[in-house]
């Protein structure tokens, strides 16, 4: 399974306002540490904020901040919020499915039990449990220090078995 360009975009956002907790950061800001155009992020960021992911502040003085508690995003609702249209194979397209194999497929099966098997693994992870304690990323995200908040311990262990 490939992740889309929009949901790799929307996990980097999360994760830079969950690194930058208690402050406004600005779009041009995520551009430069995520290595992301601000055209593409303007749209991802309506996105997050539409789904109830980020809040947003416009004016002198706007930019964004995550909608709810970083230990409260689960990553693999993130990622069905996102991922969710795009069809895993042409068997899974409805309007687009021109396999004559389809009714009778087997691998159909299997590529759903792998997809869900994908989403099952990142059920478990946090945006709170990507960026806490990761001392690596916060020099990236936030060299001046942040994400204070506790990491519970399953939480924990599910996100470094994926890293």
């Amino acid at each position: 399974m490939r992740v889309t360009k929009r949901t790799n975009i929307a996990v980097r956002v999360l994760m830079h306002c969950a690194a930058n907790a208690g402050r406004l950061v600005t779009k041009s800001e995520i551009a430069e540490r995520c290595n992301a155009s601000e055209n593409h992020l303007a749209q991802v960021i309506n996105q997050l904020a539409q789904l109830g992911y980020l809040h947003t502040q416009r004016g002198r003085n706007g930019g964004l901040a995550l909608g709810r508690p970083a230990d409260q995003i689960r990553i693999g609702d993130v990622f069905r919020a996102l991922e969710a249209p795009v069809p895993l194979a042409e068997c899974f397209a409805d309007v687009d499915n021109t396999c004559p194999l389809t009714e009778a497929c087997r691998l159909r099966v299997a590529l759903s039990d792998a997809a869900h098997a994908f989403y099952a693994t990142l059920d478990p992870i946090t945006l709170d449990a990507l960026v806490c304690d990761n001392a690596p990323l916060m020099d990236i995200l936030a060299p001046s220090g942040g994400c204070t908040a506790a990491r519970a311990p399953r939480a924990v262990a599910a996100a470094d078995a994926v890293s």
